[in-house]
C-alpha cells in the first residue's frame, strides 16, 4: 500500500510539474511577442511611419488577401466596424502564435527564437509590399524580432543548477534507490520529504524543463522569473504606448478645425420643404457627417496636412498640372447635394448616405490639362496608395464631379478624405469616390488597373436603381389600422420616376414621392396601408428617369452592385 500510494504520488508530482512548466514556457512566449510589439510600435513611432507598424502592416495586407466572399460578409456583417473587428481578430492569433513560440521554446530555445525570426520576417515583408512603402519601413519588423528574441532567451535563462537539482543519469538513480522508507509510526501524508524524494522532484523538474523549486517556496529562481517578467512587461508597455503617441504626433483634427472654406461660386438647389418624409423611424434626407457610411481600407486614417497637401494631373495630358490645397481653394467652388452609394451595399442595406458636398469641379481641371485623344480612364491615387479608376466620360459629360473640400458645411471630416476627396455623382464609391487624394493620372484601362478592378470588379460601374423599406423595420410588430409605409430610392443621375410598393404578392400599388433637388440625389416616398391581422411581406420596387424598373431576381454586389427587391415581414397585431 505505502509502495503504490508513493508511486502514485510520483505520477501526480510529475503531471503537476509538467503542467507547470507548459504554462510558464507559454507564458514567456506572450511576453516575449508583447516585447517585440511594443519595441517595433517605438521604432514606427519614430520614424513617423504608421504604414511600417507590423500590425498595421501585417492587416493591411491581410485585406489585399481576403477573398470577395469574405470582404462582403465582414461590411454586411459589422460595417463600419470591420476594421475593428479585423485588428481583434488579429491580436487573438498573434497571441496563439505567441503561446506555441513559448510551448517551442521549452523543448528548445532556438524552436522558439526561429519563431520569433519568423514573426519579424512576416512583419517586415508585410510593410515593404505596402503601396506607400520605403526600405526604412522594415526596421520596426526587425528591431521587434530581436526584441521578442531577447526578452525571450532572458526569461528561458536558468542559472547553474544546485548540486541536488544537478544530479541526474546514474548518481539520481542511485540516491532514488537508498531513499529511505518511511517510518511505521510516521502517519501517511504527515512525513517531511526525504532526501531521495527532493532528489525525484528535482529529476522530475530537469527531465520536465520547468526550473528546480527550493524547498523554501519562492526561491531566488522564481523571484528571478518575476523580476524578468515584469521588466518585458514593462518594455512591451512603455514602447506600444510611445508608439502610439509619437505616430498621433501627425493628427491633422486641429488643422481641420481651424481651417475656413470660400463660400461657393455656384451655392446649391434649394430644398424642397417636403424632401423629408415625416415619418417616425424615417431615414433623415440629409445624412450627417458622423452618420455616413465609411467603406475603405485605410486600418488607421491618413493624416493629410493641407499645408503639405499637392495634387498632381499627369498621364496622357499635354500640359501636368500640380497644385496646393491653397490653389484649389482660390479656384471656382460649386456645392451640390449628391448621394453617394457603395457597390458592397445589399439589397435593403443602408451603405448609402445623402449630403452637401462643397468642391471645385473636376472637368475644367482635366481639360485645362489637355487630354489626349485615346484617353478612357481617371487613375486617382489617395495618400496611403489606394487607386480607384474613373470613366473618363462620366466627368467630361457635365454632372457634378468635383474635387470636394467640404461636407455638410464644414472642412471634410478626416474619416471621409480630409483635405479633398472625389466626388462623381451616379457611379459606386469604388470607381469615383476617392479620398485623401493626392494624383489623377489621365490614362487608358487596358494600360492601368486599380485596386477593385484587380480583384474583379466592374471597370465601369453605375449605380443600380435601388429602393428599399425603411419603415416599418423587419420583423416589426405594428397595430392594426392605417399605417405609413415608408422608404428610400436612387439611381443617381437619372433620378427616381416612380416606386410600387406591394402587399403578399397583391397588386402593385404607386407610393407618394417626396420632391428632391435634382437627380443626384435618392428620393424618399411613402404609403397608406389599412393593415389587417396576421403576418404579412412588404415589397417595393423602384422605376428611374430612363424608364427602366428594379430587377426583382437578386444579385450579389460582386462585380457591379447588387439588385432585386427590398421586402420586409411585419406582424400585425
Amino acid at each position: 500500500m505505502t509502495g503504490e500510494r508513493t508511486s502514485s504520488e510520483r505520477s501526480r508530482t510529475r503531471r503537476s510539474t509538467s503542467s507547470v512548466g507548459r504554462v510558464t514556457a507559454a507564458l514567456r512566449g506572450l511576453l516575449a511577442a508583447a516585447a517585440a510589439m511594443g519595441v517595433a510600435e517605438l521604432a514606427a513611432g519614430v520614424l513617423g511611419r504608421t504604414s511600417a507598424s507590423p500590425l498595421l502592416a501585417v492587416g493591411s495586407g491581410f485585406i489585399d488577401l481576403t477573398p470577395i466572399w469574405l470582404k462582403d460578409f465582414a461590411i454586411r456583417r459589422f460595417g463600419d466596424d470591420d476594421k475593428t473587428v479585423l485588428l481583434i481578430g488579429l491580436g487573438a492569433g498573434i497571441t496563439i502564435a505567441a503561446l506555441a513560440v513559448g510551448l517551442l521554446s521549452r523543448r528548445r530555445l532556438g524552436w522558439g527564437l526561429a519563431g520569433l525570426a519568423a514573426f519579424g520576417i512576416v512583419g517586415m515583408v508585410a510593410a515593404l509590399t505596402r503601396p506607400v512603402a520605403e526600405p526604412v519601413d522594415a526596421v520596426p519588423s526587425a528591431l521587434g524580432s530581436l526584441a521578442g528574441m531577447a526578452a525571450l532567451a532572458l526569461l528561458a535563462h536558468r542559472p547553474p543548477p544546485s548540486a541536488l537539482g544537478a544530479l541526474t543519469g546514474k548518481t539520481a538513480q542511485v540516491l532514488l534507490a537508498r531513499r529511505p522508507q518511511p517510518s511505521p509510526a510516521t502517519a501517511p501524508g504527515t512525513a517531511a520529504p526525504a532526501r531521495g524524494e527532493a532528489t525525484e522532484a528535482a529529476v522530475l523538474n530537469e527531465k520536465n524543463g520547468s526550473e528546480p523549486r527550493s524547498s523554501g517556496g519562492a526561491g531566488p529562481d522564481r523571484r528571478r522569473m518575476l523580476v524578468t517578467g515584469a521588466g518585458v512587461v514593462g518594455v512591451a508597455a512603455v514602447g506600444g504606448v510611445l508608439g502610439r503617441i509619437l505616430l498621433r504626433r501627425g493628427d491633422v483634427s486641429s488643422v481641420r478645425a481651424d481651417l475656413r472654406l470660400p463660400r461657393p461660386a455656384s451655392p446649391p438647389r434649394r430644398v424642397p420643404g417636403g424632401a423629408q418624409v415625416r415619418v417616425p423611424g424615417m431615414t433623415s434626407f440629409r445624412t450627417s457627417n458622423r452618420d455616413f457610411y465609411r467603406v475603405d481600407t485605410a486600418l488607421v486614417l491618413p493624416q493629410v496636412d493641407p499645408r503639405d497637401w499637392t495634387l498632381r494631373i499627369h498621364g496622357m495630358v499635354a500640359h501636368p498640372v500640380e497644385m496646393s490645397f491653397d490653389d484649389l481653394l482660390r479656384r471656382t467652388l460649386i456645392e451640390r447635394d449628391i448621394t453617394l452609394s457603395c457597390v458592397s451595399n445589399q439589397v435593403g442595406g443602408d451603405l448609402a448616405g445623402n449630403a452637401r458636398w462643397l468642391g471645385v469641379p473636376l472637368a475644367p481641371l482635366l481639360r485645362e490639362a489637355g487630354i489626349h485623344g485615346g484617353a478612357d480612364q481617371i487613375l486617382s491615387r489617395s495618400f496611403d496608395g489606394m487607386t480607384l479608376s474613373t470613366p473618363i466620360e462620366t466627368i467630361l459629360d457635365g454632372r457634378d464631379a468635383m474635387l470636394a473640400v467640404g461636407m455638410n458645411g464644414e472642412p471634410l471630416p478626416i474619416a471621409h478624405g480630409f483635405p479633398a476627396r472625389m466626388v462623381v455623382p451616379g457611379l459606386y464609391g469604388y470607381v469615383s469616390a476617392t479620398k485623401w487624394v493626392t494624383d489623377l493620372k489621365v490614362t487608358r484601362f487596358a494600360t492601368d488597373q486599380a485596386y477593385w478592378t484587380k480583384r474583379g470588379y466592374a471597370e465601369r460601374a453605375p449605380i443600380k436603381t435601388f429602393s428599399r423599406i425603411d419603415v416599418p423595420r423587419p420583423l416589426a410588430t405594428v397595430k392594426a389600422g392605417r399605417i405609413a409605409v415608408a422608404g428610400t430610392a436612387w439611381a443617381q443621375h437619372r433620378g427616381v420616376d416612380a416606386v410600387e410598393w406591394q402587399v403578399d404578392n397583391g397588386p402593385w400599388r404607386q407610393a407618394r414621392l417626396a420632391p428632391v433637388p435634382g437627380l443626384d440625389t435618392w428620393r424618399q416616398w411613402v404609403a397608406e396601408w389599412d393593415a389587417a391581422p396576421g403576418s404579412h411581406t412588404l415589397r417595393c420596387r423602384a422605376t428611374d428617369g430612363t424608364g427602366h424598373t428594379q430587377p426583382e431576381h437578386r444579385e450579389p454586389p460582386f462585380p457591379d452592385g447588387a439588385t432585386g427587391w427590398h421586402s420586409v415581414v411585419v406582424t400585425v397585431t
